[in-house]
C-alpha cells in the first residue's frame, strides 16, 4: 500500500540518570493523499473472490494441483502427435539435465551444462527425424565436442567430461526411448501407449507412497530413502503388474497377458531403482529437492527419475517381446 515516512526525534536516559543525545527514527505511514496503484487493485479483488481455502493452499493441495497440470500438458502434447511429443521430451529433458548439472556443480563438480543441456534435448528430436540413427548421430558429435572442449579449456577434469556425458544420457537419451514407443504405431494409438507407461509409473509412485506411509514398517534403503519402505515396494509393484495388463486392448500391441504381467512386474523395479538413483544424486549433492520449478513436488528431474529406466525399460521388452513394429529410422523428415 502507499506509505510516507515520518520522521520522530526523541532522547533518552542512560542507567546513570543523564540525558544523552536524541535518535531519529523513521516510522512508516499509510499515505491517504496517494491512490493504490491499479495492478495493486486488481490483486486484491483477485484475492477477495478467491474461496477461503484456496487463499492458503495445504502442501497436498499445491501437490494436487501442480501434478494435476503437469498430467495435463504431458497428456495434451503426446496425444497431440510424433511432433509435439519430441518437442515435449525434448523440453523434459533439458530441464532435468540442467537441474542435475545444477546439483553437481554445487558438488564442486565443473560440468559443460551448455553442452548438456543441447545434447540432452537433441536426443528426443533426432530420434523422431532420424530414428536411432539420429541418436547415434549426436551421441557421437556430443563425445567428440567433449573431449575437444576438455583438451582447451584447462580447468575441466576428467571427471567433469564424464558427468557432462552422463548428464544429457541419464535424462535426454533414456527418455528418447519413448520416440520408438511412439512412432511404432498409429499417431493416436502410439500416444496412449506412452501415456500408459507414464501412467504405470505414477501410479506406481502413487500407491507406494500411500500404502508405505501407512503400512510401512521395514526400510528398502534407509540410508538412501528413507522414506521407502518394502510393504510401499510391493504395492506399487501390484499396480504396475495390473496396470499393464491394459495394454494388450491397445490396437497394434501384440502382447499376452502373461508378459503384461513381467512386464509390468520389471518396469515397477525399474521405476524404484530409477527413484533411488536419483535421492542418491541429491543425498551426494546435499540437495532436498532437485528444483523448484514444481511447486509441491520440487524439480522436475524429482517427478521424472522414475520414468527414465521405465521407458527405456519398456521400449526394450515391447521391441524384443515383438509386441510392437520397430524401425531404425524415424519420420525421415530430414532424408
Amino acid at each position: 500500500m502507499p506509505t510516507e515516512r515520518i520522521r520522530h526525534t526523541f532522547s533518552y536516559v542512560d542507567k546513570d540518570g543523564n540525558l544523552v543525545e536524541s535518535r531519529e527514527e523513521v516510522l512508516l505511514k499509510e499515505d491517504p493523499r496517494e491512490k493504490p496503484k491499479r495492478s495493486t487493485v486488481l490483486k486484491q479483488k483477485a484475492l477477495d473472490k478467491t474461496p477461503r481455502k484456496l487463499k492458503n493452499p495445504s502442501n497436498l493441495q499445491v501437490r494436487i494441483r501442480t501434478g494435476a497440470v503437469y498430467i495435463a500438458l504431458t497428456v495434451l502434447c503426446i496425444i497431440a502427435s510424433n511432433a509435439t511429443t519430441a518437442i515435449y521430451l525434448a523440453v523434459l529433458s533439458a530441464i532435468c539435465a540442467g537441474e542435475f548439472y545444477y546439483m553437481l556443480r554445487s558438488d564442486a563438480k565443473l560440468p559443460n551444462e551448455a553442452l548438456g543441456i543441447a545434447a540432452s534435448a537433441l536426443f528426443p528430436l533426432s530420434m523422431w527425424l532420424l530414428g536411432v540413427y539420429g541418436v547415434v548421430i549426436v551421441m557421437s558429435l556430443f563425445i567428440i565436442v567433449l573431449l575437444v572442449w576438455y583438451v582447451f579449456w584447462v580447468h575441466a577434469r576428467i571427471v567433469d567430461v564424464a558427468i557432462s556425458l552422463f548428464g544429457a544420457t541419464y535424462t535426454g537419451l533414456l527418455m528418447s526411448s519413448a520416440m520408438l514407443i511412439r512412432m511404432s504405431l498409429p499417431e493416436f494409438w502410439g500416444g496412449v501407449l506412452i501415456l500408459g507407461i507414464f501412467c504405470s509409473v505414477w501410479g506406481n509412485d502413487a500407491f507406494a507412497y500411500l500404502v508405505g506411509s501407512r503400512f510401512g514398517k521395514h526400510k528398502m534403503a534407509p540410508q538412501v530413502s528413507p522414506k521407502k519402505s518394502w510393504e510401499g515396494f510391493a504395492a506399487g509393484l501390484v499396480f504396475s503388474m495390473a496396470f499393464w495388463c491394459l495394454f494388450p486392448l491397445i490396437p497394434g500391441v501384440e502382447m499376452s497377458y502373461v508378459q503384461a504381467v513381467i512386464f509390468g512386474a520389471i518396469c515397477g523395479t525399474l521405476g524404484v531403482i530409477g527413484d533411488l538413483v536419483e535421492s542418491r544424486i541429491k543425498r551426494n549433492s546435499g540437495f532436498k529437492d532437485s528444483g523448484t520449478i514444481m511447486p509441491g513436488h520440487g524439480g522436475l528431474l524429482d517427478r521424472c527419475d522414475s520414468q527414465f529406466l521405465v521407458t527405456l525399460g519398456s521400449s526394450l521388452m515391447l521391441i524384443f517381446g515383438n509386441c510392437i513394429s520397430f524401425s531404425l529410422t524415424g519420420t525421415g523428415l530430414l532424408l
